[in-house]
């Protein structure tokens, strides 16, 4: 295989967005569209990419630095594709093939890039154009060939006569190089033209001209080319995107019950077997397990979900969950926690810092926050894990066996051994020996004849009534 470069186009403002943000840092299905881009661009076999920035450039160049292999060219004035190509020139190698690819259309493919290099190498071009069968062309650069299918030219919109502009083939931006025909001709742009701009486009005039070879590939799915100018196209794309993912997790064995209504990001690992309701929400960098149920409306993000767990109506933050434990309706795992196997973390539970290890069940209603908690513990009814001082938080040690009454406070720093037990209603400021029991109530008092003595009795008011 060639040497392969690319130069990616990043350096607009995308006025139409109407954002503050670059527009190549929008969001599709979690990755800034310009990621995509590159991500595909690698997986087509690209060594060297070089990211010509402009407007936003320091904030682009940030968002994109722990990309590997990626080096960045600044376009100071944007003076069109050419002059963006031009800017690129001495990061490009002298040989090879060289892909000139668009910032805004995340929803190219790796498939896509490869086949369009075998093609272009196939057919010892110069340069070769990405093309696109379009029912309604209006607007786009129309691609004209030549008898034997060859390219002769391209005409833009505004330059066609009535025969050019009924043309469906459309030009898609995006280009396939010889690298030694670009570096040679790129400098050789003028922009003696009305708009006085570099045109890339004339680099093909170049090559028909010059008899170097310029070819046209025609995409297979006209989606995979489309731009991302404003926020409605922005949203198609992602309908697109989010189609697409689905569709992959399906194809391995996970069932989703509604396609249209999920949102997983592309980071996203699902086994098999396990079923993804309406609402559903994966992002980042999660794995969930095999057999797993994800109900309606579940948030998780950047988190693990082992084997057989069944997760309703809940948010997972930064967490991990061991298999076959069950999470929710309405439980939030904050960041860095860590919820062992077979573990029942119920409704109106919020676990935070902490590890809840194997067989524990906190059921209902209770805060467990900056602790350790052993195995097979009971967390009851509207425990509170009290860590915070006002300055400072501690830790609460639980250990194995352990039994926490309903509407118990544990204030840490605190400690219950193994198989200690805390009575309903306790708050706990000491250890807790193994085996021992904590009762922090205050004796009751009962004060016969108090309602008639205070004189509010209702009894009276009623037969009055």
């Amino acid at each position: 295989m060639n040497c392969r470069t690319a130069v990616i186009l990043a350096a607009g403002a995308g006025t139409r967005m109407k954002s503050d943000r670059p527009k190549v840092l929008h969001e599709v299905c979690g990755r800034p569209m310009v990621s995509h881009v590159i991500s595909q661009a690698k997986k087509a076999g690209v060594e060297h990419i070089v990211a010509v920035v402009g407007h936003g450039a320091e904030e682009v160049e940030k968002t994109l630095s722990g990309e590997s292999g990626v080096v960045f060219s600044l376009q100071e004035k944007q003076l069109g594709t050419g002059h963006a190509a031009m800017t690129a020139s001495e990061y490009i190698p002298g040989d090879g093939d060289l892909f000139v690819l668009c910032g805004d259309t995340p929803l190219i493919t790796a498939d896509t890039l490869s086949r369009f290099a075998a093609f272009h190498e196939s057919g010892g071009n110069a340069v070769t154009v990405l093309t696109a069968i379009f029912d309604d062309p209006f607007g786009y650069g129309r691609i004209i060939r030549g008898e034997d299918g060859s390219l002769e030219k391209i005409v833009e919109e505004k330059d066609a006569c009535s025969e050019e502009k009924a043309v469906k083939e459309i030009n898609a931006g995006m280009y396939c190089f010889n690298a030694a025909f670009f570096r040679e001709n790129v400098k050789k742009l003028s922009n003696d033209n009305a708009q006085n701009e570099y045109y890339i486009t004339d680099l093909i005039s170049m090559a028909v001209d010059s008899g170097a070879g310029a070819g046209a590939f025609t995409v297979s799915d006209a989606d995979e080319i489309m731009g991302v100018n404003n926020r409605i196209q922005l949203a198609e794309a992602s309908g697109i995107m989010r189609r697409r993912i689905a569709e992959r997790h399906m194809t391995e064995g996970v069932t989703i019950l509604d396609p249209e209504n999920v949102y997983i990001e592309e980071d996203v690992k699902i086994g098999r077997d396990t079923e993804i309701w309406p609402g559903a929400v994966l992002r980042g960098k999660t794995e969930i397990g095999c057999g797993c149920v994800i109900g309606k409306d579940t948030v998780i993000e950047d988190s693990v979900v082992g084997d057989g767990c069944d997760i309703m109506k809940s948010v997972i933050r930064r967490s991990r969950v061991g298999a076959k434990t069950t999470v929710g309706p309405f439980a939030y795992l904050r960041p860095d926690s860590d919820v062992g196997e077979s573990c029942k973390v119920g409704d109106f539970v919020e676990i935070k810092n902490a590890r809840f290890g194997d067989g524990s069940k906190a059921s209902h209603l209770a805060y467990i926050g900056d602790a350790d908690v052993g195995r097979d513990v009971n967390v009851g009814c509207g425990v509170v894990f009290a860590n915070y001082n006002g300055v400072k938080k501690f830790r609460t040690t639980v250990g194995d066996r352990a039994f926490i009454g309903s509407n118990a406070n544990l204030v840490a720093p605190v400690e219950l051994a193994d198989d200690a037990y805390v009575a309903a209603g306790t708050t706990v400021t000491v250890p807790v020996p193994e085996g021992a029991l904590c009762v922090g109530r205050a004796r009751e008092t009962v004060e016969e004849g108090w309602v008639e003595k205070k004189g509010l009795s209702r009894k009276k008011k009623q037969a009055g009534d």
